[in-house]
């Protein structure tokens, strides 16, 4: 089940953030740009004025009827970046819950969120040895260019821009 995240969501999102970044960039990025990074787009203050700013953030929840609450096993983010072009900033889903429909169904709800506000493009920015390359490219997804880009403190991102047309 996909839905719209609140600013009551935030921990649950720094929690999967926390969770999902380690598996994912671990083997790619040294774990003090892990930490760096983490901190930098998944602090309270940085995920307030990111919704405050129009992103618009998604929780998959599993169904768990049995219990009150959904366990959440990923989210994404998408924003309005400039006339008919958003871009998908965050996409993670829990290690255990990949492969399972969760990342089609957010990226789903990404483009139609970006379709209902006059989007003729999805972007996004994904590391170069990031195995997710794979996955947006089977969802219709091509390389539109590469990017390197300074951090502070040294740090690099070696990134590739990949678009589909909506």
């Amino acid at each position: 089940m996909i839905r719209i995240a609140t600013l009551d969501d935030i921990p649950t999102i720094q929690q999967i953030a926390h969770h999902t970044w380690p598996s994912t960039y671990g083997k790619i990025i040294s774990k003090q740009q892990i930490e760096y990074m983490l901190d930098l787009m998944y602090s309270t203050e940085s995920l307030v004025q990111q919704m405050v700013k129009g992103h618009q953030f998604y929780l998959f929840e599993k169904d768990q009827s049995a219990t009150p609450e959904n366990e959440v096993l990923g989210f994404a983010s998408v924003s309005n970046e400039s006339a008919g072009v958003f871009k998908l900033n965050k996409l993670y889903i829990v290690p255990t819950a990949q492969k399972t429909g969760a990342g089609k169904a957010l990226l789903s709800a990404a483009k139609d969120f970006a379709k209902q506000n006059e989007g003729k493009q999805l972007i996004l920015q994904v590391n170069k040895q990031n195995p997710a390359i794979e996955f947006y490219k089977r969802q219709g997804f091509s390389i539109l260019s590469e990017n390197v880009f300074e951090l502070e403190k040294g740090f690099m991102m070696d990134d590739y821009i990949m678009g589909i047309d909506l």
